[in-house]
């Protein structure tokens, strides 16, 4: 027996929630994203409220997220108060627009990291703190070319190179 269409995308949002805590991102913020990844219109905090069973203040924090990320867009009917929220639907600047932020959140602080305790362990000239700053670098180098690449990918909102790349694959 098939599923009906509505039990299906129930199934999608509430999986991608699960699968968005693995990558490291909110269960809500990423159910939310999925409701309005996969919504023909755009929906109100209510809308978004009431298809996810959760409250106001849920929503608008994971919306603000949302937005802040450049994955949603608010959006305003004349003459209606209420705001509505539409996702980006282009998977290529969705992806785009997640290796630029996670990027920023997570790469670049841990570069920042390791340059610091590279620079402040130099005056330390033992054979483990060489060591140390050995493997600090090689993973500092690792991490600027990762940022390097992300960089790349990500200032093409059209992402024209990782299909490219994918196609001799």
């Amino acid at each position: 027996m098939r599923e009906d269409f509505a039990a299906v995308r129930q199934r999608f949002v509430t999986q991608w929630g699960a699968l968005g805590s693995q990558w490291g991102i909110n269960r809500t913020m990423a159910m939310i994203h999925a409701l309005l990844l996969v919504a023909e219109r755009e929906l109100s905090t209510d809308e978004v409220m009431e298809q996810l069973g959760i409250s106001r203040g849920n929503a608008n924090t994971n919306l603000r997220e949302l937005i802040g990320w450049g994955l949603v867009e608010r959006r305003v009917k004349p003459g209606e108060r209420k705001e509505y929220f539409a996702a980006e639907k282009d998977v290529w600047k969705i992806f785009c627009m997640v290796a630029r932020e996670r990027k920023r959140r997570e790469t670049e602080p841990a570069r920042k990291v390791l340059e610091a305790c590279i620079r402040d362990s130099e005056a330390d000239e033992s054979a483990e703190a060489r060591e140390f700053r050995r493997q600090l670098t090689a993973l500092s180098d690792f991490v600027a070319l990762a940022n390097t690449i992300m960089e790349k990918v990500a200032a093409s909102e059209q992402s024209r190179i990782l299909p490219r790349i994918l196609q001799h694959l």
